[in-house]
């Protein structure tokens, strides 16, 4: 008679079932950096867009989001000062993920 016994498949299935196992969390784990760097690149462009707008320059320092389109996505404005007369710093802020996460971009512009 030939075959596998019982102790054999058991074991068989164990490993599979480890592999198996280790692959789904893997995956499941590289699902979630992918939705991360989404979000980020997407707060990124919209922050880019923000910033390089020619009215960011008049704008005062205020807070906002990006609604209609990206209404959970924040931005505060900040102006200060430099030790050049006349330069002004702007450091936009852009938190997403209930302000867990952000980024922040500076310009720097000359105020007549």
């Amino acid at each position: 008679m030939k075959g596998f016994t019982l102790l054999e498949v058991l074991i068989a299935l164990a490993i599979l079932t480890g592999v198996v196992m280790t692959v789904i969390v893997s995956f499941n784990f590289h699902l979630g950096i992918v939705a991360r760097d989404k979000s980020e690149t997407e707060a990124v462009l919209l922050a880019r867009a923000r910033i390089d707008d020619p009215s960011f320059l008049t704008l005062p320092a205020s807070k906002g989001n990006f609604a209609p389109a990206r209404a959970d996505i924040a931005w505060e404005k900040k102006i200060s000062d430099t030790q050049f007369p006349g330069i002004k710093r702007m450091s936009l802020m852009v938190s997403w993920d209930s302000s867990r996460r952000n980024i922040s971009l500076v310009r720097y512009a000359s105020i007549l």
